[in-house]
């Protein structure tokens, strides 16, 4: 999948980088770029990055290898190094020919007027990236005092939905609990997928009232004990913000998210019960979802501006589920606050991550001051990797 690409692409970055400090960029400075309109431009290699690594890979999605992918932007030192778009609309048409439901709603994946580009536009699907864009928001409302520190309780903001927050397996349950996925509510079986109409998340997106049916799922487990990822948890931590702001999160992250750091065009589905849907709904530009991992990658700061706190951003992007699949034999992805660390070391975030279902991936590389977006819609497919295809890309660390 478009996922373990770009997992390879940013791994093999970040080890090359350690095996090429000779070739330093002539652009780097202590001091942060900032975009205006427009990200800054800047040649790969005046950024420490060989050229011939970004045209492999670009060889390899123009041939197909990594699914449909749409845009691919690479950012070093705050200057996009790589920008490269494909046109994919006829291809999309013809699958939503090939699909049973060929309705035009906003949860038919296959509609190319709602997916992957909002309705013409270059506003893109996130998918499950807008967990990670909502939790900065979440972060933002913290840090203002509406929502108190992560310790706090979560239940008591759902009395008006007829839960009992004292009942056995919801009491106690803590803000970092539903934002780590550790909620303790029963969502999908092991191995079940979107395919399934039986899948919690599909039944969700098609009911009328989605709080009711996510708080009305029954707590499996102890809240805090088991990694469970579910995406009727980060619906109600939009709702929580709601509550507490007296905004609905895309009014509130419009305000205090989106427009500190230059973002004045998106998109963000709404459900029949007039929630916004904070698990999925959000559409961006790859180049304002970057605007969305360089605020992260600069620790919060908007040029002289503190937009989220720097506290928040670090334990939102550490590992504090240190191995989501424990039973494995191998370690596995960390989680933070609705934000991946698949790689860390230690205690250290070496690379934090938004996913979105079908082919959307932002990564961060602190150490390298990189950030790179994959913004693809592959659904019905499985592409192939080429032999050997990690080891052509390399860069040097600023």
């Amino acid at each position: 999948m478009v996922f373990l690409a770009a997992r390879i692409l940013i791994a093999c970055l970040a080890v090359a980088a350690c095996a090429s400090e000779d070739r330093a960029p002539a652009s780097a400075s202590t001091q942060p770029t900032w975009p205006g309109d427009e990200w800054p431009v800047s040649d790969p290699a005046a950024e420490g990055v060989d050229p011939a690594a970004i045209d492999a890979l670009v060889s390899d999605i123009d041939a197909g290898r990594y699914g449909l992918i749409d845009h691919f932007l690479l950012i070093r030192n705050g200057r996009v190094i790589a920008d490269h778009r494909w046109d994919h609309h006829d291809t999309y048409v013809q699958l939503l020919a090939a699909q049973d439901d060929t309705v035009e709603h906003q949860y038919n994946y296959d509609h190319p007027a709602w997916h992957p580009f909002y309705r013409d536009t270059r506003l893109h699907s996130l998918q499950s990236v807008t967990k990670s864009v909502m939790a900065v928001a979440f972060g933002i409302a913290v840090d203002a005092g509406h929502i108190p520190p992560t310790g706090a309780e979560v239940w008591p903001y759902f009395t008006g939905y007829g839960v009992d927050p004292s009942e056995p397996g919801r009491a106690g349950a803590s803000l970092e609990d539903f934002l780590t996925m550790r909620s303790g509510i029963s969502w999908a079986a092991p191995g079940q997928t979107y395919d399934d109409g039986t899948h919690p998340t599909v039944v969700m997106e098609t009911s009328d009232a989605w709080i009711d049916y996510v708080v009305n799922r029954p707590v499996a487990v102890e809240p805090g004990t088991r990694f469970d990822y579910n995406d009727g948890v980060s619906v109600m931590l939009g709702k929580i913000v709601r509550e507490a702001t007296g905004q609905r999160i895309d009014a509130w992250a419009e305000e205090h998210l989106f427009e500190p750091i230059g973002i004045d065009e998106y998109y963000w589905k709404t459900t029949p019960g007039g929630e916004v849907d904070s698990e999925g709904g959000l559409y961006l530009t790859a180049h304002d979802l970057a605007r969305v991992g360089y605020l992260m990658l600069r620790q919060g700061q908007w040029d002289a501006r503190q937009v989220v706190s720097a506290g928040w951003v670090r334990v939102s992007t550490s590992a504090v589920v240190p191995d989501v699949n424990p039973a494995n034999d191998r370690a596995d992805s960390g989680y933070g606050y609705q934000w991946w660390v698949p790689v860390h070391e230690d205690g250290e975030t070496r690379i934090f991550a938004a996913n979105g279902f079908g082919g959307q991936f932002l990564h961060v590389v602190p150490e390298h001051d990189l950030i790179s977006v994959f913004n693809g819609w592959t659904l019905h497919e499985r592409p192939s990797f080429p032999a050997g295809w990690p080891c052509r890309t390399g860069f040097s660390r600023p």
